[in-house]
């Protein structure tokens, strides 16, 4: 790096190799996720205008609802089968049995929790699809975790693009012929049913891993005492998410949830950016910390780079664009006003994924428990009062000023047990690059034509890209990172 240690320069010269190889699966996965996330977009949208604000909420109410019951099915689990697994690919057999044996036998207590759950929206009449939803999108989420402990990440980019085509059919059907809510929900559990049989197929087939009526008791016990953790953060994490829902459903109207999960979608469709690129970077910081100790630091460093790069001009885009965007999306005209303020939590959710990674890489689950419990305790008081007062709008900031938090708590955290990420050098030129694409946009933020909202789209991707390589965003070493993944 041009202004790092030389230290770190020897460590990023190790690591090209390895790290190119992640950038290449990082890229095969995005690839993949930006289409089926496109085409899952499409879906809902297509879904929001059919159903209208009133029964749109009913259906975000639901899903959220399986969503946050979901936590006492996964026990924390993933991570964990994730780390081990990669760390001891000879033993996916077994590991894979038993949490499959459990996340089954848990999904009973998830059917009575979710039964009472239901009750208080009124949403009881949907718990059979609903369940469905919870333990078919939790299990197809644990199989596909072995293509990422094994880097075979090519498996889960054609399974995730066929899967949301299921969806996007299922979805077109029930349009056309007037369907209601509770066909839309099980359409979402007949594609988490492909998803699973497709992974289970592919797992069987090509040899990776034989799945067994297998209960270990010793080895669940060891797990479940090292997941605890994980679960506790996973359960926080889920309901800091997710909680606004529930809140704003309990002191506004289904119409307000609409608008507001109208808004949260575009939000919400990014999320899957960061956390694909969690899940092929996270073994490979895993296996730094336990084999080369030195490369962990300059990995880190890079993929809260690679994050800040992407997050940075999407927070910048959407806020500028939110009235064209709104009307270009079909979006509900209130929601405009709430997907500006979600804009501003972009960029934070984007780099926080650096903290979560590093502190489960390096074994220090607990610490960023307490980070997601502190964010929680945060978000619950933030939506309570500004709820009440401001609405769905208020729901929107306590999302914001929630990631915001979270970022600093896990900056701490991070430098507390490795070491400080040096967050002003690796952000300024990223940074101003995303302010001279903004400065450019804005005087068109008026612009609401189909055209020429895609037009200012591109034109502002073009800008910062100029911008970001003009200003050196990328540094020697990760160029020549980026031209070894491309190369091969």
């Amino acid at each position: 790096m041009p202004d790092a240690s030389d230290a770190e320069a020897a460590a990023a010269t190790s690591t090209v190799g390895v790290g190119s190889r992640a950038v290449r699966n990082t890229a095969l996965v995005l690839a993949a996720r930006v289409t089926s996330r496109s085409i899952a977009l499409i879906t809902v949208l297509a879904t929001m205008r059919h159903l209208g604000p009133d029964p749109f909420g009913r259906f975000q109410t639901l899903v959220t609802y399986t969503a946050v019951v979901t936590v006492l099915v996964d026990l924390g689990f993933n991570t964990l089968y994730v780390r081990e697994a990669a760390r001891r690919p000879g033993e996916i057999g077994r590991y894979l049995s038993n949490m499959v044996a459990v996340r089954l036998a848990m999904s009973l207590l998830g059917l009575a929790v979710l039964a009472v759950a239901l009750r208080v929206p009124g949403l009881e009449g949907y718990l059979l699809p609903g369940f469905l939803v919870m333990i078919l999108a939790s299990l197809s989420q644990l199989l596909r975790q072995t293509f990422y402990a094994l880097q075979r990440v090519g498996y889960d980019a054609v399974e995730t693009v066929l899967e949301a085509f299921v969806l996007l059919i299922l979805t077109a059907y029930g349009i056309l012929t007037g369907q209601g809510v509770a066909f839309f929900i099980w359409a979402y559990a007949i594609s988490y049913a492909f998803a699973c049989a497709f992974i289970l197929t592919v797992l069987v087939a090509r040899g990776i891993a034989r799945l067994e009526l297998r209960f270990e008791p010793r080895l669940v016990a060891t797990w479940l005492v090292a997941s605890l953790p994980l679960a506790l953060t996973f359960v926080v994490t889920t309901l800091y998410f997710k909680v606004d829902v529930p809140i704003l459903q309990l002191f506004r109207s289904f119409n307000e949830v609409g608008w507001y999960t109208a808004a949260y979608k575009p939000f919400e469709a990014l999320l899957f950016v960061p956390m694909s690129m969690l899940n092929v970077i996270f073994p490979l910081l895993a296996i730094y910390h336990r084999e080369a100790p030195a490369r962990l630091a300059v990995g880190v460093d890079r993929f809260y780079k690679l994050l800040l790069l992407i997050g940075w001009p999407l927070t910048i885009g959407v806020l500028v664009l939110a009235p064209g965007l709104t009307r270009l999306l079909g979006l509900f005209p209130p929601a405009e006003p709430a997907l500006e303020i979600l804009a501003l939590g972009i960029v934070f959710m984007f780099v926080n994924n650096t903290w979560i990674a590093t502190l489960n890489a390096i074994d220090r689950q607990a610490a960023f428990t307490w980070a997601a419990l502190a964010s929680l305790v945060v978000n619950v008081g933030l939506n309570l009062v500004l709820i009440p007062a401001y609405g769905y709008l208020g729901a929107a900031f306590a999302t914001v000023l929630t990631e915001a938090v979270l970022f600093v708590i896990g900056w701490l955290l991070t430098r507390r047990y490795l070491r400080p990420v040096p967050v002003v050098r690796l952000s300024w030129r990223v940074i101003l690059a995303g302010t001279v694409m903004g400065a450019l946009l804005l005087p068109f933020r008026g612009a609401t034509e189909y055209w020429m909202v895609l037009g200012l789209v591109l034109l502002g991707a073009l800008v910062y890209t100029g911008a970001a390589l003009l200003l050196r965003a990328l540094d020697a070493g990760e160029v020549e990172m980026m031209k070894r993944a491309v190369g091969r």
